[in-house]
């Protein structure tokens, strides 16, 4: 009989679930040679295409992901600037119904003008103050003015909650770091930083992607070079954190051939700290034991039974209050929608 060994529920700790519809989308319109045209390519065309039913099942599909993978908390970083009022609700309504807890941001940018870093604000203003669990999201700070900077940074401090932000993710935001440093605090969350300066003096959670930086060819971000604390994001390539930390272990094993899947696994245990309600969700795994030095070798460890707030979320490889093949039919449906509009 296979062993069996229990963790608390893992936390993503950056997501972008809005990206899960993207899988199989029309090439673009030429191919990116570099992160900003990958950007200006996929992404931000993307982005624009959305409406709020493709959000809706797009995080349907993210968040049955992430349970099937023993994620039961996302920290999700949203963008959809022809569909921003109410789709934060639409995230967090989303993930609620199938079982996993979230802590949303919209990210606001000036790429859409003024008027739409504004309506980003209001978005995120509205969602906090009516209750809902999330921060002020940022999309980088070089799609914004230092106006929206300050604003948001004002905004998040009014409502006593942390900043979500992409930090010098690519070399086009290397100038990040000098017009941040008077803003951020403790609780905002810097996504990337593969080209922060290890000397910097940004106050805030380092969230390392590992895969997605791979994936962009922007480079290694080397977190273990960092004070602040360290915790794993997925970036919007599924809800797999194991997996995320597998590939960090290796990745910093690459340029620190002392380095042990302990400093990794630390990382992915801050996500705890993002979201502490976590700790108390129970996942049973099909290995045992759940230890950092098994787990970096050992694939296709999966979730056997998955507790979220005392309630049994995922049994028998099937969620318990969605029907899976139904989300994945509707995603399909909407996915055929968003590529038609590419």
């Amino acid at each position: 009989m296979t062993k069996t060994a229990t963790t608390p529920g893992l936390v993503c700790a950056h997501h972008h679930l809005y990206s899960a519809l993207a899988r199989g989308m029309p090439a673009p319109p030429k191919v990116a040679t570099n992160f900003q045209e990958i950007l200006e390519q996929v992404w931000w065309r993307l982005d624009t295409a959305l409406d709020l039913e493709m959000i809706r099942w797009s995080a349907m599909l993210g968040a049955l992901e992430a349970l099937e993978s023993g994620t039961t908390a996302i920290v999700d970083h949203h963008e959809s600037p022809n569909a921003i009022e109410g789709s934060l609700d639409v995230i967090a309504d989303a993930c609620a119904e199938v079982g996993v807890r979230s802590l949303v941001a919209y990210g606001i940018t000036d790429r859409h003008g003024a008027d739409g870093a504004r309506r980003g604000l209001a978005e995120n203003e509205r969602f906090i103050r009516a209750g809902g669990r999330g921060l002020v999201g940022i999309h980088a700070a070089f799609t914004c003015s230092d106006e929206s900077l300050a604003a948001a940074a004002g905004l998040a401090e009014d409502l006593r909650v942390g900043v979500h932000i992409h930090v010098a993710e690519g070399i086009g935001d290397l100038d990040a770091p000098r017009r941040l440093a008077n803003l951020t605090r403790d609780d905002w969350l810097l996504s990337h930083c593969v080209h922060l300066p290890t000397d910097h003096e940004l106050r805030g959670t380092i969230l390392h992607n590992p895969m997605s930086n791979l994936n962009n060819a922007v480079g290694y971000a080397d977190p273990a070079r960092f004070s602040n604390p360290v915790a794993l994001g997925t970036d919007g390539i599924g809800g797999n954190v194991l997996e995320s930390f597998r590939l960090a272990y290796v990745l910093q094993r690459s340029v620190d051939v002392t380095a042990s899947p302990d400093a990794a696994w630390g990382w992915l245990g801050t996500g705890w700290d993002l979201v502490p309600e976590a700790r108390e969700d129970t996942v049973i795994w099909s290995y045992d034991p759940m230890d950092p030095w098994h787990i970096a070798f050992t694939p296709g460890i999966r979730p056997l039974e998955i507790t979220v707030g005392g309630e049994v979320v995922f049994r028998d490889d099937r969620p318990t209050r969605v029907d899976a093949d139904e989300i994945r039919a509707k995603a399909r449906e909407q996915a055929t929608r968003l590529h038609a509009r590419l």
